[in-house]
């Protein structure tokens, strides 16, 4: 048990708490103006000690942003194309409003009203990433004992509403092909196996089967920041995946004459294909293929139960 002591002050008699830590370092809390709020804290420390609820309040003074810095290096499992939008959502929303304030002093009321504030002209995805990123963060307070409870649990958050897909018909995609010009057999490609963008640019030869008709999807090429990263498909799963008998000869002369290592799909220079034209300075050769075949504005994804007759690929508006 700790004790308590009486001092004499400018402003009168105040009283000191002398107790022990968990890890039996001798510590004091001053200025309590009566007995009896010296007592209550006194008890409520050797409640907290019993239940092992003990913070310690040099722990809690950390800052968010001194333990947002910590917990993004830690968010090395993630892949380039996940990191960097979290970096992102850190940077602009989290770290101006919350940098400067120590994990014990966020609370639950100033959360839900930076989580309304934010989300006013926003999108939902952007606020449910900025507060993940804060949630996160004092979740890992919670957890090296520097607060009890995580404030930003529960709040009311914005709901993500799907939007309506479109699936092409095969006329269109055949239409989008030729109107893609050099990148037909791509888009092809793309919407009759179900490929992701970036699993079948990172293709290199030695991934397709043309006897089997099969691709041997290993890698994921992901363009972040300008900068192609290759990691792996998604869920870190390799698959193969079967393209269907007419495509046969166009990925036959796609790869023809091409080296084991080298690339399906590339530019000019044998490097990782990319969405911009370069001789058409910043326009994009996917959207200009959509303008020229009549589409509206869309990007291929895999489809886990297309329509009857149509083909793999679903377009999200």
């Amino acid at each position: 048990m700790g004790t308590i002591e009486p001092y004499e002050t400018g402003r009168g008699k105040r009283y000191r708490v002398r107790y022990r830590t968990p890890d039996h370092r001798q510590t004091d809390k001053r200025g309590f103006r009566t007995k009896r709020d010296a007592e209550l804290f006194l008890a409520s420390v050797e409640v907290s000690k019993a239940r092992g609820e003990f913070i310690q309040a040099s722990e809690s003074a950390i800052t968010v942003g001194e333990l947002g810095s910590v917990w993004l290096l830690n968010q090395s499992h993630l892949k380039p194309s996940s990191k960097k939008p979290v970096e992102i959502a850190w940077r602009k929303y989290v770290e101006p409003e919350w940098g400067r304030v120590r994990v014990r002093d966020v609370h639950f009321s100033e959360v839900q009203s930076w989580v309304t504030r934010i989300g006013k002209g926003r999108s939902a995805t952007v606020v449910l990433r900025a507060y993940g990123v804060l949630a996160g963060i004092l979740d890992v307070a919670v957890r090296d004992r520097r607060i009890t409870s995580n404030p930003a649990r529960g709040v009311n958050l914005p709901r993500k509403v799907a939007k309506p897909h479109i699936y092409l018909t095969h006329e269109q995609v055949h239409q989008l092909a030729t109107a893609s010009e050099e990148h037909a057999i791509l888009v092809l490609l793309l919407a009759y196996t179900g490929l992701r963008w970036g699993e079948a640019i990172g293709l290199r030869t030695r991934d397709v089967d043309l006897r089997r008709r099969r691709i041997s999807v290993i890698v994921n090429a992901v363009e972040v920041a300008g900068v192609i990263q290759i990691g792996t498909p998604k869920s870190h799963k390799r698959r193969a995946v079967p393209f269907p008998a007419f495509l046969s000869a166009l990925v036959s002369a796609q790869i023809a004459g091409k080296g084991r290592d080298e690339l399906v799909f590339s530019d000019q220079q044998g490097l990782h294909l990319r969405r911009i034209r370069v001789s058409a300075g910043s326009r994009s050769w996917f959207k200009t293929a959509l303008r020229e075949a009549g589409l509206e504005p869309m990007t291929f994804t895999t489809s886990a139960t297309p329509p009857p007759r149509s083909p793999s690929a679903r377009a999200p508006t």
